[in-house]
């Protein structure tokens, strides 16, 4: 039994805590709200599981083939981080000059895709997560750990809608402002953070 936790309980514990802090879903609902405001609720949920379904495949195919395919292509993961910052970026002044997120055209495939799942649920911490955690322990590991911090991300976006109509429409527009602030900081942060790295790396 104690062999068990050891080797499988205890690093899936860990594995699946450490991606979803790094994710932090919860932390991130009001940006979620305020990109699909102007969204019905059917609408807004096709765009969010299919934000899920095409996060889910991002994280595990950089689980398995991470480093590799960042070979392939001559990325590294600082870079990633500064792409993922400046997409960020360009999004936080659009919701604070005008208070929601222009492309209002988008299709569900595209904006599920772009921002949603790409930066913000499968973005450059989580990609280095799941790569990190794929060499400390192992593919099998870090595949039920996506698998359970997607679920449990698929069970708090489900109740979106509930916290969507507790904030009102009032409530929802001061929330949208101050979305825009903590999306550019988030932005920054990864720009900062992949600069000071590539400057840092020999």
């Amino acid at each position: 039994m104690e062999l068990l936790l050891a080797k499988f309980f205890y690093p899936l514990l860990k594995a699946s805590i450490a991606l979803f802090i790094v994710i932090d879903t919860p932390g991130n609902i009001p940006i979620f709200l305020s990109l699909t405001r102007n969204l019905t609720h059917e609408k807004r949920m096709v765009i969010l599981r299919k934000a899920l379904f095409a996060s889910l495949f991002l994280l595990i195919i950089f689980g398995l083939l991470g480093e590799l395919i960042l070979r392939i292509f001559g990325i590294g993961l600082n870079s990633l981080k500064i792409a993922g910052g400046i997409l960020l970026f360009v999004i936080s002044m659009s919701i604070l000059l005008k208070g929601e997120w222009e492309e209002k055209s988008l299709d569900p495939e595209s904006a599920s895709v772009v921002p949603i799942a790409f930066p913000l649920l499968a973005g450059p911490g989580a990609i280095t997560t799941v790569i990190i955690f794929q060499k400390e322990a192992g593919i099998f590991i870090t595949m039920l750990s996506i698998l359970v911090v997607s679920s449990v991300n698929f069970l708090i976006l489900t109740y979106i809608h509930q916290i969507d109509k507790f904030l009102g429409k009032t409530g929802s527009v001061v929330i949208s402002r101050l979305t825009g602030v903590f999306i550019a900081a988030i932005a920054i942060e990864y720009i900062i953070s992949g600069l000071i790295s590539t400057i840092k790396s020999p």
